[in-house]
């Protein structure tokens, strides 16, 4: 590498070692999209609020997964159903299945930005959005209308937000619970719009409430805002369980790409990129040099058997019968010791027995075995005709174990 690529390479991999320094120590911009899922621990997530109901309802909490139209399915389902989101969408067949279970007795809680069309329609409500023609920020002020739960002073949330109000209301039938005023430099509300209403059907109610901001994080880590949401949540205070709806959440998690936690994460994000960047580098500047090839070793191969043809014919050569019939012998009783698992230091009756049991033979013909194999080993010398004899007795005697394993 010549002077000038030492220098053009140690160049580059500076100023890569900057950006990722740069980049990693750069504060995080605040993340404000209205997540409003309870594992977001962002401003409008709703972590803080999922906590806090978990640890006072306990069981009592029941998260929701499917739609409702699929978990209203079940006719034994009662209580409160918890929806929270920016965007409420019910469709037709979805709010006939809600109103019909809300008429048996049961309650609907919606906290949205905006509700679904059927749903107000069906409930004669309309919506418009406040704000005020002077001012570039709509910062909302709640208040419930509750002589008991009414504070001095309105919750100002010094953010601006959209605040939706219910314009139009079927005042013989439905409570006005809640009304908000946008914030200009008095904290009193004078012109009360109605944000939180009560609205009976059958037996049971619908909450609806057009400030969702009030269940996530920001809002109930804000001075004293809880409050105001547990006082409004003490409409529903019924001892009955609350199901909290995860399917209408806009922060709802998709994984649709298979880096998708690499790039989720600014550190991994960065890693990887570096790796990629080197990758490159490595190409660019080494790519020429040629790997030495690599030699091929043959594996060790297995010469037992024709190890054993040679000495085998090297006896037969030298007319070393005896002592051909001799090995035979003793791999006969290592083949005893090791596949019947019987000792061979004495052979009596016992033993005979035993192999027998084992082997699947009769005890005559182990006997007969045995007893001409100790023929073979105290006579001088083994004729062809007895080696034969020997082996072909030995094989079958053995086959009768092979076969019935």
């Amino acid at each position: 590498m010549t002077k000038l690529q030492q220098l053009v390479f140690f160049g580059l991999l500076l100023m890569v070692a900057a950006l990722v320094y740069l980049e990693a120590t750069r504060p995080l911009p605040v993340n404000w999209f209205p997540s409003y899922t309870q594992e977001d621990k962002i401003p409008l997530g709703t972590y803080v609020m999922h906590d806090v109901l978990k640890k006072r309802l306990g069981e009592d909490l029941v998260d929701m997964r499917q739609p409702p139209f699929e978990n209203l399915r079940d006719t034994s389902l009662s209580g409160t159903y918890l929806f929270v989101n920016n965007n409420l969408s019910f469709d037709d067949a979805e709010l006939e299945r809600m109103y019909a279970w809300v008429a048996k007795g049961n309650t609907v809680f919606a906290a949205a930005t905006f509700h679904s069309t059927p749903l107000l329609d069906t409930l004669q409500l309309e919506t418009k959005n406040a704000w005020l023609p002077d001012v570039f920020v709509t910062e909302p002020m709640l208040q419930l209308v509750n002589k008991y739960l009414k504070e001095d002073k309105p919750y100002h949330v010094q953010r601006d937000m959209i605040m939706p109000y219910f314009s139009e209301l079927d005042t013989l039938s439905q409570t006005v619970l809640g009304v908000s005023e946008p914030y200009n430099d008095t904290l009193q509300i004078t012109k009360p719009l109605i944000n939180f209403i009560k609205a009976p059907v059958g037996k049971g109610t619908f909450y609806l409430h057009t400030q969702p901001e009030v269940f996530s994080n920001y809002f109930l880590l804000t001075e004293q805002h809880i409050r105001y949401t547990e006082d409004m949540l003490g409409y529903i205070n019924d001892g009955r369980p609350v199901y909290w709806d995860t399917h209408y959440k806009s922060g709802k998690s998709i994984n649709i790409s298979p880096l998708y936690i690499l790039l989720n994460n600014k550190y991994l994000k960065w890693a990887y990129y570096t790796v990629l960047i080197g990758a490159v580098l490595f190409v660019l500047f080494e790519g020429k040099r040629k790997q030495r090839s690599i030699p091929i070793v043959n594996p060790v191969t297995n010469k037992t058997f024709e190890y054993t043809q040679t000495i085998s014919g090297m006896y037969l050569d030298q007319q070393q019968t005896q002592e051909i019939a001799k090995k035979q012998i003793t791999l006969f009783f290592e083949y005893i010791r090791t596949r019947l698992r019987i000792p061979t230091d004495t052979t009596n009756n016992r033993f005979f027995t035993a192999v027998a049991a084992r082997s699947g033979n009769s005890l005559e013909d182990t006997k007969n075995l045995f007893t001409f194999m100790e023929k073979i080993q105290q006579q001088e010398q083994t004729s062809k005709e007895e080696l034969l004899e020997l082996n072909k007795r030995i094989t079958t005697y053995k086959k009768t174990l092979d076969g019935k394993s």
